[in-house]
């Protein structure tokens, strides 16, 4: 899959350490999902799509959770999530030597969402896996 021009309502970004299993990310995605239900954004009726870096092409974990998820996995080239970099809330200074932006998977999400889109939960981690979700803004109030 390459960098998409695609429209979602809520891009999740993620990001791993090398060799996280699927199970393990699409386990952090339902959660990150939940939490967003919680604060209130509806995560159910719109279009849902996973994103990363292309640098993560070949993380078989990645894969593995986007079938677990049932959900289609975009890779971002290196331009497109440093456009967003600038609108991350978090940062890692590993993961900016690494890859050039502050956080994989909020970039990776902000990228996804496309144009004006916010976090709508930012960075969460756990068992090397990250995970964010933007929202792409409501049609009406777009600028």
């Amino acid at each position: 899959m390459s960098a998409p021009l695609v429209t979602v309502d809520l891009a999740i970004g993620l990001g791993c350490r090398k060799g996280v299993s699927g199970a393990v990310i699409a386990s952090l995605v339902r959660d990150a999902l939940e939490m967003l239900a919680q604060m209130g954004v509806a995560t159910q009726g719109g279009s849902v799509a996973l994103f990363t870096t292309n640098a993560k092409r070949d993380e078989p974990g990645l894969s593995d959770a986007a079938a677990r998820l049932a959900m289609p996995l975009h890779f971002l080239s290196p331009a497109a999530m440093k456009a967003v970099a600038g609108r991350v809330h978090t940062s890692s200074p590993r993961v900016l030597a690494l890859f050039g932006v502050p956080s994989v998977a909020e970039t990776a999400a902000l990228a996804g969402a496309g144009p004006f889109a916010e976090i709508a939960l930012a960075r969460i981690a756990r068992d090397d896996a990250t995970c964010a979700i933007a929202r792409a803004p409501n049609k009406d109030s777009a600028p």
